[in-house]
């Protein structure tokens, strides 16, 4: 049985779980494969989180006789590390390099206390959870008399507590900055047409979360699959890898508005904080605010001065207005070419009652800048562009904090305008004003991987995937990119455990039919293009690459008709010729193929396409690099 004092074999950071007798490591319960040095350096780190551990410690500690340089170990130890968490050395969320002198682990680190294996049943109970001294290594007299010292405080706490000394009832319980997830709200207006009004709720109070770095909030797509599911809190908080939720509802009855909020800490269950606040509906977000500032409160996150001034600033907005904003992002949300239409229509209408309302021109912004990607196709890539740019520039007008506007300025500046530099500095701007935002690390990535800088891409979609894990989309997309940096087999077992979260998600099997492509698994990759199309429907994104398969396994008839097929479509989107070239690669057309992508270089297509593995045939032709050039991109390797 292990002494108290011995120091703690399983910690928590994040969404990760790092398992030290065992060697282990895991994200979300899923075992992660980190080498054994690499996992030494690690667990170093890990047991002195915000301390500086110097090379020379490490080279004491585990290259005490090392015959191979030790510099190239550690660096690579390092790099490994930083893969398996996603992190990036740029823009470090967990390992920081200190230039010279060694490396700092960032993020909060919390020991998970093995079950007793036999408890005693005339053991007195700790008082509160406040009562539990933290577990400290001794490994010097300073931290020797560090623990005596707490030992004492802990003591003092409990006796306190047997004698029924409380603080203050104003005053928050304070606990280390967290992971926190926004469970959906329940809407007790009991009526179905006002459900678009609590997830607005949820929704706002989600982005003013995120704005605040010292605190990892869940993403909207991951907390909202919990929707109406009765499951227990405890289980909800490890499948998101958080350690506290927030639960709340709405009332609406007419102009008036409550909303009721509580804070529980996982898996303890215990209820830290609640509160209601009512109001005018047109002081719902003021409203929301005031929860954002106190939950903030309660965990004791500490705020920048533009955090403080994000949290205390929300405008009266006119209730008509603040109804039709609320409807556009809840359609939004669906992710539909439907739902997207009906979003113009309602933040259309939310700026026509009040044109000052910002947050709707970047509802509007977003809206547009999804209508022209391939994936929807539901505008021209040059009509949707152009009006996205348009709302977004038009909200930074308004409001210069919205991040979400900045994201889909970025986005239509990478897609339409092919402005890397423009792009590139939106994205930034957008991620520091709200750190927490999934989609602009997801979409930032993609404008990495254009770069060719693909490690902090596939950096940037891990931290996307953390912030909103059970996303299908975002799995599907670090899949894709995994497919671009051809880790193919790291490729097929992201597309597996998307596949695992939504087994009827058409892109899901799309890109995993990608990576048997490049496999040349042509069996497996023809098996899993038919199923997207049979879960989807055909696309010129489906389509092209089942024809691509066909054509590279010598099934020609069948690739032609498919080809025929795509030439034909009258609707055809986007995508459309950049699938045609594909599919003239993978029949040995190379003249055919640049031709298509000439007319899609007109059409102002995608350009992330062309880094796929189907494109690889094309990569010496001196027209293809020419192409390339012409688009902006910087020089690649052949291989991408």
């Amino acid at each position: 049985m292990p002494n108290a004092s011995d120091p703690p074999q399983r910690l928590r950071f994040a969404v990760f779980e790092a398992d030290l007798a065992l060697g282990e490591l895991t994200r979300l319960g899923r075992r992660v494969r980190l080498q054994e040095q690499p996992f030494r350096v690690l667990a170093m780190l890990l047991q002195k989180p915000g301390e500086l551990v110097t090379r020379e410690t490490l080279r004491r500690e585990l290259w005490p006789q090392a015959i191979v340089d030790f510099d190239h170990g550690v660096n690579k130890a390092i790099s490994k590390i930083r893969d398996a968490l996603g992190d990036s050395p740029e823009n470090p969320r967990f390992v920081e390099t200190i230039p010279g002198r060694g490396y700092r682990f960032l993020a909060d680190v919390k020991p998970i206390e093995a079950p007793a294996a036999s408890p005693d049943a005339s053991a007195p109970e700790p008082a509160s959870p406040a009562a539990a001294a933290p577990i400290v290594v001794a490994s010097s007299p300073r931290r020797m008399r560090a623990i005596l010292a707490i030992g004492l405080v802990a003591i003092v706490i409990a006796i306190a507590a047997a004698f029924g000394l409380r603080a203050p009832r104003n005053e928050p319980a304070r606990l280390t900055p967290q992971s926190l997830a926004v469970l959906p709200f329940e809407n007790l207006t009991h009526d179905s047409a006002q459900e678009y009004f609590a997830d607005g709720m949820t929704d706002e109070l989600i982005t003013s979360l995120g704005q605040i770095r010292a605190l990892h909030v869940i993403s909207r797509t991951s907390a909202m699959s919990y929707k109406g599911a009765h499951r227990k809190l405890a289980d909800i908080a490890r499948e998101l890898g958080v350690d506290t939720v927030v639960e709340g509802s709405v009332l609406r009855e007419g102009n008036r508005v409550r909303i009721t909020a509580q804070l529980i800490r996982l898996p303890a269950d215990d209820h830290i904080w609640a509160h209601s606040y009512e109001g005018d509906i047109g002081d719902t977000i003021a409203l929301q605010r005031d929860v954002a500032q106190a939950i903030v409160q309660q965990v004791g996150a500490s705020l920048t001065l533009p955090e403080q001034r994000a949290l205390s600033t929300a405008r009266h907005v006119d209730p008509d207005a603040l109804e039709a904003y609320l409807k556009g992002r809840y359609f939004f949300n669906r992710r539909t070419r439907e739902g997207l239409d009906k979003a113009i229509e309602a933040f259309d209408r939310a700026i026509a009652i009040d044109p000052g309302y910002a947050a709707a021109y970047s509802g509007l912004a977003d809206t547009y800048a999804l209508a022209g990607d391939w994936e929807y196709a539901i505008l021209a890539p040059a009509d949707a562009f152009g009006r996205s740019r348009a709302a977004a520039m038009k909200a930074l007008a308004l409001d210069d904090t919205l991040a979400d506007a900045y994201t889909s300025l970025a986005l239509t500046s990478d897609l339409y305008a092919w402005d890397w530099a423009a792009a590139d500095t939106a994205y930034r701007r957008a991620l520091q004003l709200n750190p927490g935002y999934a989609s602009a690390h997801q979409w930032y990535a993609w404008h990495l991987l254009l770069m060719g800088r693909t490690g902090e891409g596939l950096a940037e979609l891990r931290t996307a995937a953390a912030l909103d894990p059970v996303s299908p989309i975002i799995g599907a997309d670090l899949a894709d990119a995994l497919c671009i940096a051809r880790q193919l087999e790291e490729s097929i077992r992201q597309s597996m455990k998307t596949l695992e979260i939504d087994p009827n998600f058409a892109l899901g099997h799309y890109q995993l039919g990608q990576a048997y492509a490049a496999q040349q698994q042509p069996d497996h990759a023809i098996a899993e293009f038919q199923k997207a199309i049979e879960l989807g429907g055909h696309s010129d994104l489906f389509d092209s690459n089942l024809a691509f398969v066909y054509a590279i396994s010598d099934r020609r008839d069948e690739a032609r008709a498919i080809l025929a097929s795509l030439e034909s479509r009258a609707d055809r989107g986007p995508g459309a010729e950049s699938g045609i070239a594909l599919v003239h690669v993978g029949l040995g057309e190379p003249d055919a193929a640049i031709a298509a992508l000439e007319k899609a270089y007109i059409e102002r297509f995608n350009p992330s396409i062309l880094l796929r593995p189907g494109f690889d045939a094309l990569r010496t032709d001196a027209r293809f690099r020419d192409l390339w050039h012409r688009i902006g991109l910087p020089e690649q390797s052949p291989a991408v």
